[in-house]
Parts: C-alpha cells; sequence; structure tokens
C-alpha cells in the first residue's frame, strides 16, 4: 500500500545522526530524530525539541571544554583528587550529566555556514534553514494535504524515520578527550516506516486542532518524520507517543514457560503515536514566509 509513497517520502526525509557522552560514561551513546525538506531553498521542518537539543550542543561542549581547561591546570597537583571534586562540583559535573553532543547531518547538504530556526511558541514544530549551501543531497519536497479537513478517523497512513540507529563511524579520541565523527564504520541507519490509523485528534481551546493521534506509536528517532498516505502526500509530523493504560492487568498469573509453571505480572498500556496537524504545519510555514507545496 505505501511502497510508492515511502520511495517518494525518502527522497526529502533525512536523518539527524547524533552522538553523546556523560561525564561517567565510558561508551558513546548514538541516536537519532528526522528532518524533511519542504522546499528546494534548504528549508525542513522537524520537532522543535529536536532543535532545541541542536542548539544545546554549543553550550554543552563549551561547559565541558572550560572544565578541561581548569583540570589541565591542576593535572601535576598533589592534592589533585581533592581538587578534581572542587572541581566537579564547581561545574555541576555529575555521572550521568552530559557533556559532548555531537550532530551529523546525513545526505542533506554539502557544505553550510550554520542554520537558521525557528521555533513554535507553544507546539512541538520547529523549522531549519541551511544556510549558505553548495549543493542539495536530498530531491524534492513535500506535497502538503491541500485541505485539512479531509482527514478523518479511520484513515490508514505511514510514517517514516530512522529509529534503532546503527551508524557507528565515530569514536573517542582519548589523547584529546573529545568525541570525534570517523570515516570508518557504517555511516548510515535504515529507514523504518510504521503504518497506523487515525484514531483521533489533537486540540486545545488556544490553538483549536493542532494535532492527529494514531493507533499505532512513533518510534523514537521518528521524531520529526513525515505522516503522509498511499500517494506520499504530507498529512503532519510526528513529535509524540502517549501511553494509555489498558486496565487488563496481570499480577501473580500463572503460566508455562519452556513446560514449566511460572507466576508473572504485566501491566498493559496502549501506545499512540501524536502527531503535529497539516494545517499547524502550514500555518506556521506561511508565518515565516517559507515556500512549500501542496498537492
Amino acid at each position: 500500500m505505501f511502497i510508492n509513497a515511502i520511495e517518494t517520502a525518502s527522497t526529502f526525509t533525512r536523518p539527524i545522526h547524533t552522538i553523546m557522552r556523560t561525564y561517567g560514561g565510558k561508551q558513546l551513546i548514538p541516536g537519532a530524530s528526522t528532518i524533511f525538506f519542504v522546499n528546494d531553498k534548504g528549508y525542513a521542518v522537524t520537532c522543535k525539541h529536536v532543535v532545541e537539543l541542536i542548539a544545546s550542543a554549543d553550550q554543552i561542549n563549551q561547559h565541558f571544554n572550560n572544565f578541561k581547561q581548569e583540570r589541565q591546570q591542576i593535572l601535576n597537583h598533589p592534592k589533585y583528587k581533592q581538587l578534581i571534586k572542587g572541581l566537579e562540583l564547581k561545574y555541576k559535573l555529575q555521572p550521568d550529566s552530559i557533556i559532548q553532543i555531537k550532530h551529523n547531518f546525513v545526505e542533506t547538504i554539502d557544505k553550510m555556514s550554520g542554520f537558521t530556526w525557528h521555533l513554535h511558541p507553544t507546539l512541538d514544530l520547529a523549522i531549519i534553514k541551511f544556510n549558505d549551501y553548495g549543493k542539495l543531497h536530498y530531491s524534492g519536497h513535500a506535497k502538503f494535504l491541500k485541505n485539512g479537513e479531509d482527514i478523518r478517523q479511520g484513515k490508514f497512513l505511514c510514517r517514516l524515520g530512522f529509529p534503532f540507529p546503527e551508524f557507528s563511524n565515530f569514536t573517542f579520541n582519548a589523547n584529546t578527550d573529545d568525541i570525534e565523527w570517523t570515516n570508518t564504520g557504517v555511516s548510515v541507519s535504515p529507514r523504518f516506516p510504521l503504518e497506523g490509523m487515525v484514531t483521533r485528534f489533537l486540540g486545545d481551546q488556544q490553538h483549536g486542532l493542532y494535532g492527529i493521534e494514531m493507533s499505532t506509536p512513533g518510534l523514537r528517532g521518528q521524531s520529526g518524520g513525515p505522516l503522509f498516505d498511499q500517494n506520499g502526500i504530507v498529512y503532519g509530523m510526528q513529535f509524540s507517543t502517549k501511553h494509555l493504560h489498558l486496565g487488563f492487568d496481570l499480577e501473580d498469573k500463572e503460566i508455562m514457560i519452556n513446560n514449566a509453571p511460572k507466576k508473572v505480572t504485566d501491566y498493559s498500556f496502549i501506545h499512540l503515536g501524536q502527531c503535529i496537524h497539516v494545517n499547524a504545519i502550514k500555518a506556521f510555514l506561511q508565518e515565516h514566509q517559507v515556500e512549500f507545496h501542496e498537492s
């Protein structure tokens, strides 16, 4: 049903690869999110929480660099162990503190001078513009549903994104105490489509109708990815998943596992994806005079 639509959406949908490091962690933490382009001028939309993570990276990285500079001054001090604890307290570093974040925009453009972004004041929606690029590495662009009022309960739609990151082109450089992207390892992660039925709509007094609820979850890494129909027409953008308690709880239920009785406890939930409605996306693009296309 969605074979051709997925191919279409793949031409303008791209992953953002992220690597993170905690102060006490010995392994880097890979992650991913999604953007999709709305025209051939380097404009894309994604979730506000994705852009906020990108925006925070410079400050977090600089904070750790400042710590490293002060740490270098006490490395050979006889009271290093005592002094480093004071330094960690000064910089508020705990074992689970994130100290470095780096991003890689995969197959988007050849180069850029930076970003311009616009964050929606209340919705989890953002616009990104890639500045001073040379060549676009995506093709095509999203075509938004012209009449958002045509979306009805029971409509089957598909989301596309990049959960389950498999890229490995990164490393920790012990000599510089830094995390780095490399030219070795796996540089891509497979795209992952997920279908679902429109169940309900999201709205409130402030925004009116602003979202679409789906019968299946949006997966981690699909945030910022398009929601589209069998023709590849975009109906919205995945931004979160809600978890509703079903009430089908089992406590100390005896079942057979490997031919032996075992008592299990299970609390059941349904996981429902939430997408920003196409009307809200188009209104935000119009507000910032960003060209987009309808079908």
